[in-house]
């Protein structure tokens, strides 16, 4: 992929440097190999050097957004990705849900960018056609020590502005869902889900029709800040096994780090960053379980219960096939190296005994499911930038006016409601950080 991205660059870009070695037949020769340079490089080494207008780390959604944004506004996109293909990590780990913005503190990225993102989510899934339904959603109390905290979620969906909130005593929560049992519920009739991969599908067809170019396969080893630029190495992924070799300098106008789970330890390799800009990383891994044995879904709308630590409660959500899914919990798991980030070696297996957790939780609102009805699923992992009995953090977007690097945009913690803010945070990208 990195010869092809060579001879692609070379013709679109008007300022490039002359490669110093070349690739034959899709690959290194052994000449050149012998020259890559290994990690953030000395410059005593020589390697091929590209100048590039913008470069995007990482082909999540969010990803996929900004590069599609960035390219209908004319610029010059490179998306890389460590991964085959486009979303294969949380974008294609989670619950597929449009949400309203009731969770977040007012003013807050999360609250701003989910109500704009909602809104512009909703109109481009109409218009191109992706599949959505605007389901709607109860988030229930199944108790009367829940009560306030349902009232809090009230007043902030209000504040943040979502339409149509209402609150519903239990009797009328029920009517609407026959198989639901709670003693008050917040209806969110602005809450929906999606086909993802759809979605996902789209933003890439859109960027290529633009002016972006795809490297998948590829890493980004490390990077160093000279003459007010960032520099980039990049290599294959199977290099990155074989010794952190770089075989492409890349030096970009544009760097936009969404990288996901992978954000900060990228971040870290980037020498002359100061890093006390990098947040810590944590990590949440949350299960999934779906239902089987029964002829039709339960509810109609999604069913929330009250949020927890770390994460928004086993829920009940629907795909657009009528799959139902619960999930997710929340597990909070260790990091030990950058490379279980860099390349998404986190252990994505569903333990079947984690049902037995689930069982309880459920029957809270649903006391109906029946024993050895829930099969697992799938998992996904959070990025968090908080820990366990810690308050929760805020999108962290930060360009150069936080940390002193032109041209460098890090995105750090994009977990929920990542999904539904992803065409606002790559509209505030554009409008901001373009010059």
């Amino acid at each position: 992929m990195l010869a092809s991205l060579c001879r692609k660059w070379t013709r679109l870009s008007t300022g490039n440097l002359k490669p110093t070695w070349k690739l034959v037949n899709g690959d290194a020769s052994s000449t050149s190999r012998r020259r890559t340079a290994r990690g953030v490089s000395s410059g005593a080494e020589t390697i091929a050097k590209e100048r590039v207008d913008t470069v995007v780390i990482g082909a999540g959604v969010v990803g996929l957004a900004v590069a599609r944004e960035l390219s209908l506004r004319g610029r010059e996109v490179l998306i890389l990705d460590s991964a085959s293909t486009f979303g294969t990590v949380t974008s294609s780990r989670n619950s597929e849900v449009v949400h309203a913005g009731i969770y977040y503190p007012p003013n807050s990225l999360k609250a701003k960018f989910c109500g704009r993102g909602r809104e512009l989510l909703y109109r481009y899934c109409s218009e191109h056609e992706i599949p959505h339904k605007k389901t709607g959603k109860l988030v229930v109390a199944t108790g009367s020590s829940e009560i306030p905290k349902l009232d809090l979620l009230m007043h902030l969906g209000t504040q943040n502005g979502v339409s149509g909130l209402r609150m519903l005593e239990g009797f009328e929560a029920m009517r609407m869902e026959p198989e639901l049992r709670c003693v008050k519920a917040l209806l969110s009739p602005e809450s929906g889900i999606l086909d993802t991969h759809s979605f996902m599908l789209s933003l890439v067809g859109e960027a290529e029709n633009g002016h972006a170019t795809f490297s998948y396969n590829t890493v980004v080893l490390s990077g160093r800040v000279e003459e007010k630029k960032m520099h980039l190495f990049v290599a294959e992924t199977r290099s990155f096994d074989e010794g952190e070799e770089a075989e492409l300098e890349l030096i970009p106008d544009l760097v936009v780090n969404a990288a996901g789970l992978g954000a900060q330890a990228i971040a870290k390799r980037f020498c002359g960053f100061d890093q006390r800009f990098v947040p810590s990383s944590h990590y949440a891994r949350g299960c999934y379980f779906t239902l089987s044995g029964t002829k039709s879904p339960p509810f109609n709308n999604l069913v929330y219960p009250i949020p927890e630590e770390g994460g928004l409660g086993v829920h009940v959500t629907l795909d657009l096939n009528g799959l139902v899914k619960f999930g997710p919990d929340v597990e909070w798991i260790e990091c030990t190296d950058d490379q279980s980030s860099f390349l998404n070696k986190f252990d994505y297996r569903v333990n079947p005994q984690r049902a037995d957790k689930f069982y309880p939780e459920i029957r809270k609102y649903y006391p109906g499911l029946k024993d050895g009805s829930l099969v697992p699923g799938y998992s996904g992992i959070r990025p968090k930038l908080y820990g366990p009995k810690q308050p929760q953090v805020d999108f962290v977007i930060q360009g150069e006016e936080t940390h002193g690097v032109p041209g460098l945009v890090n995105l750090f913690g994009i977990e929920s409601p990542g999904l539904t803010s992803s065409l606002a945070i790559a509209e505030h990208i554009a409008n901001k950080f373009l010059k």
